[in-house]
Parts: C-alpha cells; structure tokens; sequence
C-alpha cells in the first residue's frame, strides 16, 4: 500500500549547489524502482543552521513529495542516513506533516489570543 511522504534532508555546505539534486536523484531512485513516484522536489538551497551539526553552520536544505510504500522509504532513509553528505533527514507522512502544521498554527493562533487578551500595562505619567 502507498501512502504520500514528504522528505527534508539536509546536504554538507561542502557539496556544490549544482550538484543536489543528482545527488537527491540517486537516492531517489529507490522510490521510483520500487513503483512509487516523486512528485516534487524543492531545493531551498543554503540556509543556515539553527544549532551545529557536525561542526557545520550552514546546510543546503531539499524537501521532496513522494509516493511509495513503506519498505521503500525505509530503505530510502536507511540509503540517506549512510551518506557523508546528508547530515539530517526526516520523513512524514504527508497527514502527519498537515497535522503537524495545523497544530502548529493553532498553538500560535491561541498564544496570540493570549496575548491579545492581556490588558495593556499603564503608561507612567512624565511630570511636565
């Protein structure tokens, strides 16, 4: 059964911008002999780092949608995690990455609210 995934890797800044997606296309292909299709891959390019990974500051990120079984996208990640080049993955399932999204958004919407709903501190009056 095939369900859609998404995929966000984060490439070694050491590898060429040029050269992400051949490289992306190389691991990609366990999807696609497997019987399942890539239905977009969107490289954000060089961005940098939240926190240090391996010493690294920045990254090139690449976020890929796709179609494929389970097994596939084990082995999909399994092929990714053994790569010198990658230095983070991670894989959703696209309703848990919509879910993820939304409740993100909500915890946003209502921290907002709170916000909001906090009365305004007094102005301290300047004697003139």
């Amino acid at each position: 059964m095939t369900h859609q995934y998404e995929l966000m890797v984060i490439l070694s800044p050491e590898l060429d911008e040029r050269l992400v997606a051949p490289n992306l296309d190389k691991f990609l292909k366990v999807i696609t002999n497997d019987g399942g299709t890539i239905d977009n891959v969107d490289i954000w390019g060089r961005r940098r780092l939240a926190y240090e990974i391996q010493k690294k500051t920045e990254g090139i990120y690449a976020v890929v949608a796709f179609t494929a079984t389970s097994a596939a996208t084990q082995e999909l990640d399994r092929q990714l995690k053994l790569s010198e080049t990658v230095m983070r993955t991670k894989v959703l399932r696209a309703e848990e990455a919509i879910a993820l999204i939304e409740s993100e958004k909500k915890r946003a919407d209502e921290k907002a609210a709170r916000k909001a709903a906090r009365p305004a501190k007094p102005v301290a009056k300047q004697d003139a």
